[in-house]
């Protein structure tokens, strides 16, 4: 996720450097694009009832904001504007921030509906709701160990 935030944002710069007035349509691909990446495989981790998955993409969020702003400070300055570390400050507060949100955010969304989607392995039933394979005995009736009238215990 980092490294398509990373190469998302700096696709982004370019783009705003040859068409600086015209960006409306392309930065709202770009949020669709992001957004949906994270909520398909989000998804996807839940479909497949993966361990431990909302953790792991909390991690996942934290790490991608952090990484995307290295990269987006590191593709800037190859690709567009020969940036300088000064910019790294802000990458790594305001750009990082929003980046763990764009990925926290739809993955929730993804996590609770790849689990309300049907699973990929059949769910266990309750024993109590399947019928047993082979009947069940009947109880055998116990003697009678009531005292007959006369004082006698019935044998048996």
């Amino acid at each position: 996720m980092a490294l398509l935030h990373g190469v998302a944002l700096t696709l982004l710069a370019k783009y705003a450097v040859y068409h600086p007035t015209d960006q409306t349509l392309v930065v709202s691909l770009a949020l669709a694009v992001l957004v949906g990446a994270a909520a398909l495989w989000a998804a996807l981790d839940a479909w497949r009832e993966v361990p431990d998955r909302g953790r792991a993409w909390f991690i996942a969020a934290l790490v991608a904001g952090l990484v995307s702003g290295i990269l987006y400070v590191i593709g800037r300055a190859v690709f567009v504007d020969q940036t300088g570390v000064s910019e790294l400050g802000a990458a790594l507060t305001g750009g990082a921030a929003f980046s763990a949100l764009l990925v926290l955010v739809p993955a929730g969304l993804g996590l609770f509906v790849g689990g309300r989607i049907g699973h990929s392995r059949p769910v266990e039933e309750d024993a109590s709701d399947k019928p047993s394979p082979r009947p069940r005995p009947r109880p055998r009736p116990r003697p009678d160990r009531r005292v007959r009238p006369g004082g006698e215990e019935p044998r048996g």
